[in-house]
């Protein structure tokens, strides 16, 4: 059995949740990201409490889930989580939130604007290599060592699709 969940498109998950209600919308972006903009239905389950969320049952294994966050790889590793734990019916929606408000789809939320996990992860890294090449050039050359470990760090997210500073930043207060 495979644990890649297959795709479909916003408007393919419309429709399946339109035949039958009892689909679950599944979004899995932190609080903030999805009280600002959210598909209308969908039901949040950030990321870093879906394993326990299923060990606790929460989402029966016979319902259909479609799985959506904003661009589509928290929710790819989302239904992973879902696949290795027998259910089985679940779908990644490609382009998440981002692209089920581009096709037209209707949304809801606060308005607020939020920064996603993504920028956050962006900012924080960039912040750490230039911490790290100021403080090589001014302070000891040692902590050229920090420029060197973000950017493995990042190649290890872009090979793996795992971002550790991700998840960190998921626990981070403004975004909970």
């Amino acid at each position: 059995m495979s644990n890649e969940a297959p795709t479909i498109t916003p408007h393919k998950a419309r429709e399946i949740a339109a035949e039958n209600t009892a689909v679950i919308l599944l979004d899995v972006r932190t609080p903030s990201e999805f009280s600002a903009r959210r598909a209308v239905g969908a039901r949040n389950i950030p990321l870093d409490a879906i394993p326990a969320t299923i060990a606790e049952g929460k989402l029966p294994k016979d319902a259909s889930i479609c799985v959506l966050c904003e661009k589509g790889g928290r929710a790819a590793i989302a239904a992973e989580h879902l696949l290795k734990a027998g259910h089985r019916d679940v779908h990644v929606v490609t382009g998440g939130t981002e692209a089920w408000a581009s096709s037209g789809l209707p949304v809801e939320g606060t308005g607020r604007k939020s920064i996603s996990i993504e920028r956050q992860v962006r900012i924080g890294a960039g912040m750490l290599v230039i911490l790290g090449i100021a403080g090589g050039l001014l302070i000891h050359p040692s902590i050229f060592a920090l420029s060197g470990f973000v950017g493995a760090g990042l190649v290890f997210a872009g090979i793996t699709d795992w971002c550790g500073m991700g998840l960190l930043l998921a626990w981070a207060p403004w975004n909970r």
